[in-house]
């Protein structure tokens, strides 16, 4: 193998595929990033078993062949590297690598290409192309919301449904839930209900910053794989097996009172009940009071007995079936959480202190917003003394 490469990118491409590396693992080989000749290209590959990613780059190819070379070394090496020609060479037989740029000269220990585990080529099933601004929309207002602990493997990742040209993610943790609609340029050929790993749909998000060009997904015809495949860079993730629960019915249809406020004065006010809500059990209390006439406001306080307590208000459009103030609380990184993933306006809709409350984004007149599709998240309520 004899490959000449440009360091910039080589180096963009083992960052790439460096996230899918196996951290910790009982197959060593996992740790090393796949170097493969490819149709002229060259490409890189990693994988941990449960996510593989490749990504090609443009090089000279002198010589067709492959190799694995340890991740972490070859990506501190590249990274240093003066922005110049990398040469990438195996002599016959050999097992190790020569790495020449500039006036360095490199030796590293490979092992074979025939031991790296093979990544998934999904060439079948069921496809869909989505916008990438739209798809990472919806990723972000999600995927934070899965569950981070094995104990309910199916909450480990989002549940994705087709209905026509609608496509709907969701994700829970059993402590809240969020929901977001995508309208799709096209139906589907079939049908498509699928658990995709979080961890997978993160790094989508991150591939995907910048693209313009759509995505295709891709899911194999035995529901074991997914395949996102993008300009130059392909994401493989294995599905989750299981049922996820049934979430629509978690989500309330009515409300007693209703609150619109900016999301930015929101979120300011709940980051300074966070650093009093820290010593306090990490809960922050919400009080909404309608204005008769003026407007209302939304209170947002935390306390803790040590350290002190904190009161802040904001305006708020208050809607309220029974006239009475209403009070809420919750969980600091929940509520954090949620607003970080919108912006403008929100609705907090309740019923009472130890009932759901839902957040929806808005526009100026309190309707629920649809440019980006539909979105829900509804948060349980901690239990306090008021």
């Amino acid at each position: 193998m004899k490959v000449q490469v440009l360091q910039e990118n080589l180096q963009r491409g083992l960052a790439i595929v460096g996230r899918a590396v196996a951290t910790r693992s009982t197959l060593p080989i996992t740790a090393n990033v796949l170097f493969a000749t490819d149709k002229g290209r060259l490409k890189l590959a990693a994988t941990d078993l449960d996510i593989a990613l490749s990504a090609w780059v443009g090089a000279k190819i002198d010589n067709e062949g492959a190799t694995t070379i340890p991740s972490r070394l070859i990506s501190d090496f590249v990274s240093q590297l003066p922005p110049a020609t990398v040469n990438l060479e195996i002599p016959e037989r050999s097992r190790q690598v020569k790495l020449e740029c500039a006036r360095n000269e490199s030796t590293i220990n490979s092992m074979d290409a025939e031991d790296f585990p093979r990544i998934p080529e999904i060439k079948d099933g069921v496809s869909i192309e989505l916008d990438p601004r739209v798809l990472r929309r919806a990723i972000e207002r999600v995927e934070f919301a899965a569950a981070s602990d094995d104990s309910r493997p199916v909450l480990t990742g989002v549940h994705i449904k087709t209905e026509g040209d609608r496509l709907t993610m969701a994700s829970a943790d059993g402590f809240r839930l969020a929901v977001s609609d995508v309208t799709l340029a096209k139906a589907p050929s079939e049908a498509v209900e699928v658990i995709i790993p979080a961890r997978a749909l993160r790094e989508l998000a991150r591939l995907i910053a910048d693209a313009n060009e759509p995505v295709e997904m891709r899911i194999n015809p035995q529901r074991t794989q997914v395949l996102f495949a993008m300009t130059d860079v392909e994401l493989v993730a294995q599905l989750i097996q299981g049922t996820f629960p049934n979430y629509n019915q978690l989500i309330p249809s009515e409300y007693t009172t209703r609150a619109v406020v900016s999301v930015d004065e929101f979120k300011r006010e709940a980051r300074i009940a966070a650093i009093f809500a820290r010593d306090g059990s990490g809960i922050i209390r919400l009080q909404l009071q309608a204005g008769n006439g003026m407007p209302g406001k939304l209170s947002v306080s935390a306390r803790a007995d040590e350290i002190g307590d904190n009161t802040g208000e904001i305006d708020a459009e208050i809607e309220s079936s029974t006239g009475e103030a209403a009070k809420i609380a919750f969980n600091t990184r929940y509520l954090s959480d949620v607003l970080n993933a919108l912006t403008g306006k929100v609705a907090l809709e309740m019923t009472s202190p130890s009932s759901q409350g839902v957040f929806r984004p808005v526009d100026d007149q309190g309707r629920t917003l649809d440019e980006d599709g539909n979105y829900v998240h509804v948060v349980m309520p901690m239990f306090v003394q008021w």
